[in-house]
């Protein structure tokens, strides 16, 4: 009671209030709020109406949040927000409105009906045990699963706050708040139940252990530094002589929690069976935005805080980038299913973008002129973004009575059936195989540029040898569709409606953009700027 009468008496000049900046947080207080409404609708709202409702209202808070971003990057404005928790930088912008555009994009997929009989890719009873009564009455009722908008839009908002984190303690939160909607979202695809929940379930065990290895991490270095604060932790590194093991120990640690995200080898094995057990429109959602998130939050946390410390871990990461890309260009050679030809090519361009990440060429490391690491990167990002939506929306299309026909022996002959499929599809294989005049191989010559100014020359070696590699593999598919027999029992190409349509031009048109006049994005990036602390 006494200690009770105490508190009571304090004066309030000895409290002072947090000073929240809610214009300059406003694009993910909107995202959340909607993603806390969605679930509200969930509760109330009778199950014949909840889909148009939650598509409208997920597509409106999305489109509400570029805005708001784009007023945000047009004020120029860059501070610490949040008490030293969240940076609202330039990099933070670009990457919140390319997480938007894609999401939006993706959210189009996650709303199509068209494709399946009047279904939506999502399983309409996540409960049932697959292949029951009970299914078979949830698919013949069409019943659906609407909370994977709300779902999705948690996930954006903890990629959003996952690559603007300025505190460690905030990105593990971000981390597991934009994680766990995709493990959910992982196991809801209608057909092929059993591999989409063996998929969920793989991505959840090693998403934990890895989660597990981020926070361990976290605790090394807060005994380090005495803070999370990125900045806080720069600063402890400039001044300190003592602790080097549990530097190191710690460094290397959250290296593995976000090297998980980002696909990078040798934590890449979920990475195949998920994209290929997980319903497409999230598979496409997640190779784009996942990697988006994951990477600026990498770079962000090893430019921003351990950027001091470069010498101990670039030599890890150079191991890492090369065997990301060789692993990554070669064992896509073997692959038979689509999906997992394009999981395969995710961890090769994960290697990639790893090159401009350890050339580290940024404008306080002598780079006057020229691109940069961070823009590279960021640009990088944006052109395979875009092409692999696009690409995993056309997967959709191609279908049999089993549902998406994704093994490659089925696509031989797709372009005497449906040129126009078998076109667009070839185009994205171009652009992720660097092809002249497409935004792939703008994108390729910023990072490889960003590295060899920064020291990495061979790494940028290693990366044209398996751009090689790579090549063959986008072509062979393109030589199926295009010169080989089309069988007697080919698949079918499903009508679109104007969901995924609207999802494939926005692909193609950006990755055709990007490609002849990659000036004004580049531009963009470079305006950017780096990471501020």
């Amino acid at each position: 009671m006494s200690a009770l009468l105490t508190a009571q008496a304090l004066p309030l000049a000895d409290f002072t209030a947090p000073k929240i900046e809610y214009n300059e947080l406003m694009p993910l207080l909107v995202i959340f709020g909607a993603a806390c409404v969605g679930v509200i609708v969930e509760a109330f709202l009778p199950r014949t109406i909840r889909h148009l409702v939650q598509v409208a209202l997920t597509v409106v808070a999305l489109a509400v949040a570029g805005v708001l971003t784009v007023l945000l990057m047009i004020d120029q404005k860059e501070l610490i927000a949040a008490q030293g928790a969240i940076a609202v930088d330039g990099p933070a912008l670009f990457t919140w409105i390319t997480l938007l555009a894609l999401s939006l994009i993706s959210v189009l997929l996650f709303a199509e009906r068209s494709v399946d009989g009047g279904l939506s890719a999502f399983a309409g009873q996540a409960a049932a045990v697959p292949g029951s009564e009970a299914e078979r009455e949830g698919t013949a009722a069409k019943i659906e699963h609407s909370e994977i908008f709300p779902l999705t839009l948690f996930a954006v908002v903890g990629m959003m706050l996952f690559a603007s984190a300025n505190d460690l303690l905030v990105l593990f939160v971000a981390l597991e708040v934009f994680s766990l909607p995709l493990y959910l979202l992982c196991g809801l695809a209608r057909r092929r139940r059993l591999i989409s929940q063996e998929a969920a379930m793989k991505y959840f065990l090693l998403g934990a252990f890895a989660s597990a290895f981020l926070l361990f991490g976290i605790a090394m270095l807060y005994g380090y530094a005495g803070t999370m604060s990125l900045g806080g932790i720069a600063d402890a590194l400039a001044t300190q002589t003592g602790g080097d093991v549990i530097l190191l120990v710690g460094t290397g640690m959250v290296g593995v929690g976000l090297l998980f995200k980002v696909g990078a080898v040798p934590f890449h094995s979920w990475t195949p069976d998920v994209y290929q057990g997980a319903p497409t429109p999230v598979t496409g959602f997640m190779a784009a935005c996942t990697k988006i998130a994951a990477f600026i939050g990498l770079m962000r946390v090893f430019y921003v805080a351990l950027g001091g410390s470069r010498w101990d871990w670039a030599p890890m990461m150079w191991v890492v980038a090369i065997l990301t890309m060789v692993v990554g260009s070669i064992v896509a050679l073997t692959q038979t299913d689509v999906k997992r030809m394009l999981a395969y090519s995710s961890i090769a361009h994960a290697g990639f973008l790893l090159t401009a990440f350890v050339g580290l060429a940024q404008t306080g490391n002598g780079v006057t002129t020229g691109i940069t690491s961070t823009q590279a990167v960021l640009f990088y990002l944006v052109t395979y973004g875009f092409a692999t939506v696009g690409a995993f929306a056309l997967v959709t299309l191609v279908r049999d009575a089993g549902g998406e026909a994704t093994h490659l022996s089925r696509w031989a002959g797709l372009g005497k059936k449906s040129p126009l499929l078998a076109g667009i599809f070839a185009f994205f294989l171009l652009a992720f195989a660097g092809i002249p005049l497409t935004s792939g191989f703008t994108g390729k010559w910023a990072v490889f540029t960003a590295a060899w100014t920064g020291g990495a020359w061979p790494l940028v070696v290693v990366a044209v040898l398996c751009s090689l590699v790579a090549a063959f593999f986008y072509i062979r598919v393109i030589v199926l569709m295009f010169f080989s027999d089309l069988p007697a029992d080919a698949p079918d190409v499903a009508l679109p409606g104007w969901q995924t349509t609207a999802a494939v031009a926005l692909g193609l048109a950006a990755t055709v953009v990007l490609g002849l006049v990659p000036g004004p994005v580049l531009d963009l990036a470079a305006r950017a700027g780096e990471f501020i602390r």
